[in-house]
Parts: structure tokens; C-alpha cells; sequence
């Protein structure tokens, strides 16, 4: 009996994840929602979010080996994370994906994680929404 691939073996591992990675955060740097909450030197970040996609989909505990226990809502608290800004995120994060080639189902399992987790990231309202309460 043979182990299952994991999604990360299946999209073509390390390589496919720093190319989704380096087209990603180009794009949050342009963007008016999600810039603000990026420091200027994104390569520090780039290479984290390296280590947790890497682990995300299947592939070695890379983030967990030097940051501990990923806990990303509780790491991602002190910043504004609104509805509008996860959707932000997950348009830069589909055109990363385009980028890289990622299509079918195992794009769709991919999309699948990502809108989960962009949703569960959420920890404030819209500033409109919060104008209206």
C-alpha cells in the first residue's frame, strides 16, 4: 500500500510554491487594501508564508520547525483583516496561482483551503459596515 500524494507533491512542491509566492506579494504590495499592512522589506514575509504554504498543502513542517504552532488567527489578531481585504487577498491570490500555472481540480482543492482559511482570517467588519451599527 502506497502513501497518499499530498497536495504538495501533486502541484510540483518547493518550486511551484516560490512561484506562487513571488507572484503573490508583488501584487499585495500594489494593492491600496493590503499594502498598508506589509512592511516596506517584504522578503521576510515572502519567505514565511513560503515555509507556511509549503506546510499548508502537505509538504514539510518548514513553518512549524522555526515558528512553532502556525495559530494564524491569533498571529494575524493585531491587524485590521476585514471581509473586503480577505477578498482582496484571495484576488491577488488567484491571479498567483494563474501565474503558476495552477488549474482543475487540484486548483479547486487548493481554492477550497484558501477561501477557508482567508474567511477564518477575518476580524473586523468593513469600515462600512461598521458605520451602519
Amino acid at each position: 500500500m502506497t502513501e497518499p500524494i499530498t497536495l504538495y507533491e501533486r502541484i510540483g512542491g518547493d518550486p511551484t510554491i516560490r512561484r506562487i509566492v513571488e507572484s503573490f506579494y508583488p501584487r499585495v504590495q500594489k494593492d491600496p487594501l493590503l499594502s498598508p499592512l506589509f512592511p516596506e522589506d517584504i522578503r521576510p514575509t515572502m519567505e514565511k508564508q513560503r515555509r507556511f504554504l509549503t506546510q499548508f498543502f502537505g509538504g514539510p513542517a518548514l513553518y512549524t520547525e522555526l515558528y512553532g504552532h502556525p495559530r494564524m488567527r491569533a498571529r494575524h489578531l493585531p491587524f485590521p483583516i476585514t471581509p473586503e481585504r480577505a477578498e482582496a487577498w484571495l484576488h491577488n491570490m488567484a491571479a498567483a496561482l494563474d501565474d503558476a500555472g495552477i488549474t482543475g481540480p487540484i486548483r479547486e482543492e487548493m481554492w477550497s483551503r484558501l477561501c477557508f482559511t482567508a474567511a477564518h482570517m477575518v476580524n473586523r467588519p468593513n469600515a462600512d459596515e461598521r458605520d451602519t451599527n
